[in-house]
């Protein structure tokens, strides 16, 4: 097995993860008066030493998304502790949460238009922003 590949307990533990913060983000944005804001998790990777979990969230609609992840991160502490008291007979610890935005629907959206219209991104690779890796 190599280093980079995620082990079945990293997996588990991501997806028991995904499964609640789903619920408490997207509950946390409606009492917030934040109705008609989409919020799903695309992924959970959890680090080796299970530490660490990161989220990566899609925000529709998509010029909300900045603001929403700055009031998340901000609300971290509260949404790791209600994160553990839905987990606490499945993990014996919970890992710190780091959120990111997930903006690889907005990138195929860019991409499928790009192609559709004038501007080919493979003539011209300067259309596209060069996506962050995280």
């Amino acid at each position: 097995m190599s280093d980079i590949e995620e082990s079945q307990r990293q997996k588990r533990i991501g997806t028991v993860l995904q499964q609640d913060l789903v619920e408490v983000l997207q509950g946390a944005a409606t009492q917030g008066g934040m109705r008609g804001v989409l919020i799903s998790v695309s992924k959970v990777k959890v680090t080796v030493d299970l530490g660490v979990a990161k989220v990566y969230l899609s925000i529709f609609p998509n010029d909300k998304a900045k603001e929403l992840l700055e009031g998340i991160k901000s609300n971290t502490p509260v949404i790791r502790h209600e994160l553990a008291q839905r987990t606490r007979h499945q993990l014996r610890r919970m890992p710190n949460l780091e959120f990111f935005i997930d903006d690889s629907l907005e990138y195929i959206d860019q991409i499928e238009k790009s192609l559709k219209g004038k501007e080919n991104p493979i003539k011209d690779p300067t259309i596209l922003d060069k996506r962050k890796k995280s």
